[in-house]
């Protein structure tokens, strides 16, 4: 495994490679950028022309995988150690996660999209009936479950291999079931730039494009200007405040600035509903899903292949080549925010609860805004829609009450949404660049999101913005080659995972005791006393090193290699099985809260005057085993060492 620097862990070889080709690809795009954009637009032609059918497959086996493993056994395993709890909250959690994965999107597509649907539908009547309806389903299927499938796969896999194997939480990672420790090498390093280059130039177009909404919204609101060194300004205001955000760290700044935005974007589809034809869009939302739902597997593989139309092109492989663009970044952002779910938890809040808000979302402002020309007669929205799309959301919102105030709460929200864009796309990149170490320096987290606002600023100024868009979906293809390979993996190290699980299932945690009155006694005494630090730790030494070190001797006369490890507050044991898992059996001593009820003369008050008291825990490779055996002798903390490796050596039979 590569060491880390003393002083910074910062991979000089991804970071200086990552740098040096995105300023050559940045003045290929911005020195020639009609050449760019010719190259990059003949390569996505061949890619939809010979390879749409691909796309369409990779994307349908990812949303099958995730179902799969979110209904399956292995949807009890942590993202993390056994004992693992999550870092965030649940509301908290769905918010950040909303706010890198989708959020900008449904601000500038919400009205936009389905209205562009109902006026050019893939097979339906152009402003007909039927052209609602297909508008509608034609843009749940963009935005649906398999956008987020997509998402939640990269940071399942990245995430399950960080936090339950102790790799580096970078997309190298992805490779380990394809490469093993060679993801440490320059294959690693080459995944990583790969990954940082898409990154980059995926958030700064965003950005490019953003700035243009932003101006279009303060325009329609101020009379402000709207044209290029305006939407530069703006940039440079945006990129400002993400470098706040970035240095504040995950905890502070995109925690805020993502619930901020949550509730704003609450409160803004509560208004539109409220205030639009709120029964009508009600049973438009149902009636919308259930023909989403109904119709998935249909469109999920519906590839035109009879009807030779440009249209699948044009919205659903670029759809699809954009949401696997995008998963490296969203993805491994995700898998950072997650540590200590459930694989069960991680699939309902990343593919299910987003779904629906969106799916939400677009009712409310797409099927409003169709409403509003379909059946007021406002034909200027359709007009507007067709000439500019940045300002669909504006012109749309002008048609309630309070316009003023609406519009300029959507501006800060799209302002907010880039934002956390930005600076959770600097925060990803850094860790890219840091064996995925998330503690580093700020300087090396601001110059990654000045850097995205460069890059983005010098394409808005020279060109090249559609160029680089197009290149990073052409990216797509080979990532998701890569990402099937890893699926595999995944798929093996969880069977993997689940035969371990199995071999556990006999009850542990009982020491061995007779039927003498004095063992159950001592038992009862043990579990009811709420010893402090310094009697576990006593324990510790006088009890649980020297178990493991006479278990560990005896394991050493029969052959095997053996390593005790031991701190103040850590005992472990550790017996190496040659090419099979090695066999490791900790013991923790963990801090934790009284019961409510202690009887008197038991109490324990920690030094810190709250009611806790100390534990000492069973660890196994998986992470905590939830029993404490402070208080046994000598002898049962040896033979529960021998019961769990009975069952490790139960398990790697399993293996075979």
């Amino acid at each position: 495994m590569s060491q880390t620097s003393s002083t910074s862990p910062l991979n000089k070889p991804v970071f200086i490679s990552s740098s040096v080709l995105i300023v050559l690809l940045l003045l290929f795009a911005a020195g020639a950028p009609e050449v760019a954009d010719s190259i990059f637009n003949t390569m996505q032609s061949a890619i939809v022309t010979n390879g749409s059918w691909f796309y369409v497959l990779t994307v349908a086996i990812i949303l099958v995988f995730v179902i799969f493993l979110g209904v399956s056994r292995y949807g009890e395993i942590k993202l993390g150690p056994d004992h693992a709890t999550p870092q965030f909250g649940f509301s908290t959690w769905l918010s950040m996660l909303f706010a890198a994965g989708m959020g900008i999107g449904l601000m500038f597509f919400g009205v936009a999209e389905p209205l562009m649907h109902y006026l050019a539908p893939p097979t339906a009547e152009p402003g007909s009936v039927e052209a609602v309806r297909e508008a509608m389903k034609t843009t749940f299927f963009h935005w649906g479950v398999h956008a987020w499938g997509i998402y939640a796969v990269v940071a399942l896999v990245l995430g399950y291999f960080a936090y339950r194997h102790n790799l580096p939480l970078t997309l190298r990672s992805a490779l380990y079931p394809l490469i093993g420790n060679k993801i440490y090498g320059w294959p690693g390093h080459v995944v990583d730039i790969f990954a940082v280059t898409s990154t980059i130039f995926g958030v700064s177009t965003s950005l490019g494009f953003g700035a243009s909404q932003i101006n279009a919204g303060l325009n329609y609101l101020f009379g402000l200007p709207a044209n290029t060194t305006v939407q530069i300004w703006l940039m440079v205001g945006v990129v400002g405040l993400a470098i706040i955000s970035v240095a504040t760290g995950l905890e502070k700044g995109i925690r805020r600035l993502s619930e901020t935005n949550m509730i704003l974007a609450i409160l803004l589809l509560l208004f539109v509903l409220v205030l639009g034809p709120t029964v009508f869009l009600l049973q438009a939302y149902l009636q919308n899903t259930g023909a989403y739902v109904s119709d998935i597997v249909r469109n999920t593989f519906n590839l035109f292949a009879y009807e030779k139309t440009d249209w699948i092109g044009g919205w659903t492989i670029f759809y699809w080549g954009w949401w696997l663009a995008w998963a490296p970044f969203v993805g491994l952002f995700i898998a950072r925010i997650s540590y200590g779910r459930t694989i069960r938890e991680f699939v309902t809040g990343v593919l299910l609860i987003p779904s629906a808000f969106t799916l939400l979302w677009m009712t409310v402002f797409g099927n409003a805004a169709i409403d509003l020309v379909f059946a007021q007669g406002q034909e200027v929205l359709a007009q507007m829609v067709q000439e500019d799309t940045s300002v669909a959301l504006f012109v749309f919102l002008e048609q309630f009450p309070f316009s003023s105030v609406l519009s300029f709460v959507a501006v800060i929200m799209v302002v907010i949404f880039f934002v956390t864009s930005c600076d959770s796309g600097a925060m990803v990149v850094d860790m890219l660049c840091s064996h995925g170490e998330n503690n580093t320096p700020i300087w090396q987290r601001i110059y990654w999101a000045v850097g995205v606002g460069v890059v983005a600023a010098i394409l808005l100024y020279a060109g090249g913005l559609s160029a680089l868009q197009t290149m990073t979906i052409v990216s797509a293809l080979p990532f998701s080659v890569v990402l099937l390979i890893a699926l595999t993996g995944l798929l093996k190290a969880l069977r993997v995972e689940g035969y371990k699980r199995e071999s556990l299932q006999v009850v542990a945690g009982q020491p061995p005791h007779s039927d003498s009155d004095k063992n159950w006694k001592e038992r009862l005494e043990n579990i009811t006393s709420f010893p402090d630090e310094q009697v576990v730790a006593r324990f510790m030494a006088r009890i649980v090193k020297p178990a493991l070190d006479e278990v560990g001797k005896e394991f050493e006369s029969q052959g095997f290699g053996v390593e005790i490890k031991e701190d103040d507050t850590i005992k472990t044991l550790t017996v190496t099985m040659g090419t099979d898992p090695d066999f490791i059996y900790s013991v923790y001593m963990t801090k934790t809260a009284q019961p409510e009820f202690v009887t008197p003369g038991n109490e324990s008050v920690d030094a810190d005057d709250k009611h806790t008291y100390y534990r000492a825990e069973v660890h196994l490779s998986e992470g905590g085993q939830n029993y404490d055996i402070m208080g046994w002798s000598k002898m049962a903390v040896i033979n529960d060492v021998i019961d769990h490796y009975q069952k490790h050596q139960h398990f790697i039979h399993l293996l075979k």
